[in-house]
């Protein structure tokens, strides 16, 4: 088994290594805008986690064949980063700005800055708090976490929990705490659960949800569940129950069904992620910033507040993915080939 996992981890590796280095270490696409084309401006946090490809190399593709050209930065988690390459953008002359932006707040400067030069702004996946933008697209982060939890409780509706967060300063985040503590506190309510230890980690990393279980488990602490906010922090969950003996011990779950993830689902190693179907998300998000450029309406009716502003809200629901139905959910939609989810099970016990 370790020598298969090792090989598992080499490809995704690779693959997301061969990604970097044919797009570029920031993804930066088309440097300049192009005359008589809609040039967009998509503003990315970050390439650490598996997603963050999909998504830039969908919402290219979705802008291009609608005729758009397209510059993309990355800010490599930084604020400071964000605002200089959104600076830089609005500077070459973009119709509109795409943006995931790393801080909730920190963001509110480079959509405040895309105004004064004219410039209408979407909001990709996280919200930018206080900022009024044009338009925020992304799933339902309350369900996601909704999801998590529910299908936790079923398979341990008693005992000590543990709630791995994303960043404090990521606004989904905060809506798939939210989720998850509104199925919980029932049971937390009435004894049946104690939530033993809450974290927040930097930047979604993997190796802060590792720590935060081995320091548990050096000091004794029972844990009978964890609800990891990703796929990545439940990565790192689950490597130190590993380490410790505990992997089947302990059921753990997250979100993005990461291809990691899905082979750890399949193999019994986690118990579900959360598939959000990137290429719906892109879809939409390359439409509607090219009817934006254009002036045009783009008849988004739902709302959500940013903090200050109620801002047009277009939500795409997510979807829960267990063993039970991978082959329907990502393996039909082609977001992991079943070769890949399933290379470390013998081939005789893949599903039809």
């Amino acid at each position: 088994m370790r020598s298969r996992k090792i090989c598992s981890t080499l490809v995704i590796s690779a693959l997301i290594m061969s990604m970097i280095f044919q797009n570029g270490c920031t993804g930066s696409h088309n440097i300049t805008p192009k005359k008589g084309k809609i040039t967009i401006g998509f503003s990315m946090d970050t390439l650490q986690q598996e997603r963050w490809f999909t998504d830039r190399a969908d919402f290219v593709t979705d802008a291009e064949n609608l005729g758009a050209n397209v510059i993309v930065d990355v800010a490599n988690d930084s604020d400071a980063e964000q605002l200089s390459q959104v600076t830089d953008m609005l500077k070459s002359g973009i119709n509109v700005l795409v943006i995931i932006p790393h801080d909730a707040n920190a963001a509110a400067s480079s959509v405040e800055l895309a105004k004064k030069y004219g410039v209408k702004v979407i909001s990709y996946d996280r919200l930018v708090l206080n900022a009024d933008v044009n338009l925020y697209i992304s799933f339902d982060n309350v369900k996601v976490g909704e999801l998590e939890a529910r299908a936790m409780l079923n398979a341990v509706p008693k005992g000590n929990y543990v709630i791995v967060n994303g960043p404090a300063g990521d606004y989904n985040s905060i809506m798939i705490n939210k989720g998850i503590k509104s199925v919980l506190n029932p049971a937390i309510k009435s004894g049946k659960i104690k939530i033993v230890k809450e974290i927040s980690t930097t930047d979604w990393l993997a190796d802060d949800a590792s720590d935060c279980i081995q320091k548990m488990l050096c000091d004794g602490i029972l844990i009978n569940a964890v609800i990891a906010e990703n796929d990545s922090l439940a990565g790192g969950v689950i490597n130190t129950l590993s380490e410790n003996q505990m992997i089947t011990k302990v059921p753990v779950d997250g979100m993005d069904a990461d291809l990691a993830a899905c082979q750890r689902v399949v193999e019994g190693q986690q118990l579900m992620t959360v598939y959000k179907p990137i290429n719906i998300l892109a879809k939409y998000a390359a439409q509607f910033a090219v009817k934006l450029a254009k002036g045009e309406n783009i008849n988004v009716t739902g709302k959500i507040s940013d903090g200050k502003y109620n801002v047009p809200y277009f939500i795409i629901q997510p979807e829960a993915v267990t063993k039970d139905n991978m082959i329907s959910t990502v393996v039909k939609d082609k977001f992991h080939k079943i070769s890949e989810v399933y290379m470390n099970v013998p081939q005789s016990d893949w599903p039809s």
